[in-house]
């Protein structure tokens, strides 16, 4: 077994070990030792191991396994911070770095470096607008700019109201301790003044749309300023967010045809919400110890290590609503197509799923993006197969037209 004796100099990983804890800890498991080399390692026996292991008292053991969950996941935390650093950075995160000092904790805010949440909430507004088209024409890609455009904007006020609720809460989480906010880069004044220039923004692009989408995009703001307070109340945050994050698939079809086909755009606005609890559960993951320490709540927290299971269950109801939408606006095969790899994709992604290991978690949630990508190709390309089915139908229906002509001639003829 391993022993670690206490040296001069504590480590970063050593410092977030209560004192208490450690002056008693003696034993640690071999999945924590991802320690600097001033720790001095020596060998024992299995006597003294059973010696220190019947001196632990319960709930010394109990402070011990915490310890060893949280040096183990802020190890991970550390491999997963190295190995995005060592790669080649998005140019997203490269326009972060070499930003301005004075600019860049406001980029950050924004999360610019962090782009999938922007796809994950640009993509329901891409599959509402696509489905909305008319058969065998490309999707209005003036309105898919608007939406890219408003999805940047309101994804990044809706990460600053996060922040501003959870200052106090971001810096007890090891993922978050580093935000503008908690460092104090950024003021609380200077960030409430930075929301409202963001929301003027998202409502002057909101304003380029009809009248009805206007109010039904302003009804949303609700959703989008009480979520963050959904932690604190209730185990299903991830539910709320789905609702917010997944509006454009109402908002998208309303700005084309100026009003909502409800048919058509609740089972595709409950297919995004399903999909929002997968992969934001998964997501969650990530912070579950911390959470759990600080009393916040989440889907994750929730279901445990019955995660695998429920996920199942909103990934069979997420194809279910994509089928249901595909059938009642006559989609062609490329669209079930996507809609089977989807399904494939979902199903690889909760069988492989650990969700103790932070990297795998992540590395899940932003292979998401890639979701919304498929549906929507699937979408453009089932519109586009129309125009070849019309041809055929039009070209029965002449067909048909043309045998009754000559019939009612060759009947003329006759008599």
């Amino acid at each position: 077994m391993i022993i670690i004796k206490r040296c001069r100099r504590f480590t970063g990983v050593l410092r977030l070990l209560p004192w208490n804890t450690y002056s008693n800890l003696k034993l640690l498991n071999c999945t924590a030792m991802n320690f600097r080399p001033c720790t001095k390692v020596h060998t024992s026996s299995a006597i003294q191991y059973n010696k220190y292991k019947n001196e632990m008292n319960p709930n010394i053991q109990r402070n011990t396994s915490y310890s060893l969950l949280r040096v183990e996941n802020i190890s991970a935390h550390v491999k997963l911070t190295s190995l995005q650093q060592n790669r080649c950075l998005s140019i997203a995160a490269k326009l972060v770095n070499n930003a301005s000092p004075k600019v860049q904790p406001y980029m950050k805010l924004m999360r610019i470096d962090k782009p999938t949440g922007s796809w994950l909430l640009f993509w329901p507004c891409g599959w509402s607008i696509a489905l909305a088209a008319p058969a065998s024409a490309l999707p209005d890609l003036y309105m898919l700019a608007l939406f890219g455009m408003g999805a940047f904007v309101m994804r990044g006020a809706g990460c600053t109201i996060n922040d501003m609720w959870d200052q106090d809460i971001d810096k007890m989480v090891v993922r978050t301790k580093d935000r503008p906010l908690v460092t104090g880069q950024i003021t609380p004044k200077q960030s409430l003044i930075f929301l409202a220039g963001q929301l003027s923004l998202g409502l002057l692009i909101l304003l380029q749309l009809n009248w009805y989408s206007i109010f039904l995009g302003a009804s949303s703001l609700g959703l989008v300023t009480v979520y963050p307070l959904m932690k604190r109340i209730t185990y299903w945050p991830q539910l709320i967010l789905g609702m917010t994050f997944n509006w454009g698939a109402l908002l998208g079809w309303s700005a084309i045809h100026g009003s909502c086909n409800w048919s058509i755009c609740l089972p595709l606005y409950v297919a995004g919400i399903c999909w929002t609890i997968l992969y934001d559960t998964i997501y969650a993951h990530q912070d579950r110890m911390d959470d759990i320490r600080i009393g916040m709540k989440s889907t994750a927290i929730k279901f445990g290590e019955n995660t695998k299971f429920y996920l199942s269950g909103f990934g069979i109801v997420m194809i279910a609503s994509l089928i249901t939408s595909g059938v009642l606006t006559t989609q062609t095969w490329p669209y079930y197509t996507a809609v089977g790899l989807i399904a494939a994709h979902i199903n690889n992604q909760i069988y492989t799923l650990n969700i103790n290991n932070p990297t795998d978690c992540i590395k899940k949630f932003m292979s998401n993006q890639n979701v919304g990508m498929i549906l929507f190709i699937g979408i453009v390309l089932g519109n586009l197969m129309k125009k070849s089915l019309l041809q055929k139908e039009n070209e029965v229906k002449e067909t048909r037209h043309q045998d009754i002509v000559l019939d009612e001639i060759k009947n003329r003829h006759d008599l």
